[in-house]
């Protein structure tokens, strides 16, 4: 079997890991490691566990090891499904993968698979056309969507604000919340989106978490 790796979310890791490094060091070996990792022909649980190992062994990149999560599973979508047959994601095999996997990963996988949508379909991306076309909070069916997704349902005001502000509501909203992690990188790349301006350093300048943000966004920026 070949190898299989997507090119965007190769791009992906070198991003974020340069990204992580402006503001917390990264270990030399951690590029070649992750790219090892998302590269092996092997089943995903597998590749789950190789890659934890990775960040076992680097403790500093803990705060990416979910978000890491997240582009391994963009990957096996993209590549490594191709190994496997064609109605593979609908087995039980991989109903079961799913069940285990539950507690893994962010809301960024959402927002992957979107960007990649629209890049598919040529549609240019937009907070609106994400909540509601995409996520479908609207949606009856769709309320778990947004009961996660409800703080950026409610703040979509904020794109027309300064970053500090979209920082001052992040730091508003409650802990347990499941998209608050990611609501100030999210946010302000929508803004970036946008209006077009390079918003990196209003983002660092206003951060709690420089080396998170700083990667999360480096991530939707290559996947744009």
């Amino acid at each position: 079997m070949t190898e299989q790796i997507d090119p965007k979310v190769h791009a992906a890791l070198r991003a974020a890991l340069q990204a992580f490094n402006q503001y917390q060091p990264v270990e030399a070996t951690a590029h070649d490691r992750f790219d090892e990792v998302f590269k092996a022909p092997k089943d995903f649980l597998d590749k789950v566990d190789d890659m934890d190992a990775v960040f076992d062994d680097m403790p500093q990149l803990e705060p990416l090891r979910e978000v890491f999560f997240d582009l391994l599973l963009v990957n096996f979508f993209s590549a490594d499904v191709q190994r496997f047959e064609e109605d593979y994601l609908e087995t039980p095999e991989w109903e079961g993968i799913e069940e285990q996997t539950l507690d893994r990963g962010t809301e960024l996988l959402n927002m992957l698979l979107y960007l990649n949508e629209c890049r598919d379909e040529q549609i240019e991306p937009s907070l609106e056309d994400y909540l509601k076309e995409f996520l479908l909070v609207d949606e009856d069916e769709f309320q778990d969507e947004y009961r996660i997704y409800e703080p950026l349902i409610a703040n979509q005001i904020l794109i027309e604000s300064p970053v500090s502000e979209i920082k001052r509501v992040t730091d508003n909203i409650e802990d347990d919340s499941e998209i608050k992690e990611l609501f100030y990188p999210l946010m302000t790349f929508f803004q970036h989106l946008q209006t077009g301006e390079d918003l990196k350093a209003e983002l660092i300048k206003n951060s709690d978490e420089q080396a998170f943000d700083n990667s999360v966004y480096a991530i939707l920026d290559t996947f744009k």
